[in-house]
């Protein structure tokens, strides 16, 4: 039940140079849980702040990700990122193999929403949009997250499931995870199975984001790869069409010959919709009426 790590080769794609002013990068710590965590902040040179950002780690020991926030910088957002809980500098206790348990998904929530109350107390972001971005595994936390703060003002996530947790893992257990042109569908991989799926109860809460997101008011974009192989991407678009059916903000992209780790690749696409994002909520107000302060 563990989705594919963020893997060294996109962190690489995101660390190339290429931004016309470097973005100042400074180090921020917060508590969640009584562990001290360590990040960084990034934040724009040059350039007004449009929005701001926790990036929320997929699976597996998880250092902060510099070249997504540096990406996100140039984009005119600033980004707070940070070493997992127990990896890197940070404290508390790594998962270790049961990462996906009712239990600590909730946890590592906690710790996301920690990082965004933060976000919210840096200079010159108490008038600009803040959201949770994440990719993979984080489509399960970030929801959990935004139930908990009233922060959160949308939701950023690349190949992220909008599925159980036992669903993506009867759907990767198919697949093996593989990415490829000839992805299954959920109905295939279940149909596969010779023997009934059960939740082990230990487990905790078999997490489904819809829950989640079905009782949130805020807008949300989902970015997929048509080739992935990690998630169901047929059954998470079938539920976030069924959000979109009772009125929820909730944009999804599905981008042709992309698998699972499409940062890279599909980036552009996210700093438009959160611009577009930023903007409208700029002319829907007039100065300091836009928000309340942080």
């Amino acid at each position: 039940m563990r989705l594919p790590m963020f893997t060294l080769a996109l962190l690489a794609a995101f660390a190339a140079p290429g931004w016309a002013a470097e973005p100042r990068v400074e180090e921020v710590r917060f508590v969640s849980h009584g562990a001290t965590l360590s990040g960084s902040l990034a934040l724009p040179e040059g350039k007004p702040i449009v929005a701001g950002v926790v990036f929320i780690h997929g699976s597996g020991e998880q250092v902060r990700s510099l070249g997504v926030a540096r990406r996100f910088a140039d984009g005119g957002i600033a980004a707070l990122v940070y070493d997992k809980r127990g990896v890197g500098r940070s404290g508390g206790v790594y998962e270790g193999e049961q990462s996906v348990t009712g239990m600590n998904i909730a946890l590592l929530a906690d710790d996301a929403v920690a990082a965004l109350e933060t976000l919210a107390t840096q200079p010159g972001l108490d008038a600009v949009p803040l959201g949770f971005a994440g990719i993979s595994q984080a489509g399960w936390i970030a929801p959990v997250a935004a139930t908990r703060t009233r922060q959160a003002d949308f939701l950023l996530l690349w190949s992220a499931p909008v599925t159980r947790v036992s669903e993506e893992d009867i759907y990767s257990k198919h697949t093996g995870d593989r990415d490829g042109p000839d992805r299954p569908a959920y109905a295939t991989a279940l149909a596969a199975r010779d023997t009934p799926y059960v939740w082990p109860a230990f487990l905790g809460r078999d997490t489904d984001p819809a829950e989640d997101l079905a009782t949130l008011a805020i807008p949300g974009f989902w970015i997929f790869g048509e080739q992935d192989g990690s998630i169901p991407v047929d059954l998470s678009l079938r539920n976030l069409r069924a959000l979109q059916a009772k009125g929820h903000r909730y944009e999804y992209r599905v981008f042709p010959g992309q698998g699972h780790n499409n940062m890279a690749a599909t980036f552009d696409a996210a700093i438009a919709w959160v611009a577009s994002l930023a903007s409208s909520a700029s002319s829907e107000c007039a100065g300091d009426a836009c928000r309340p302060a942080r």
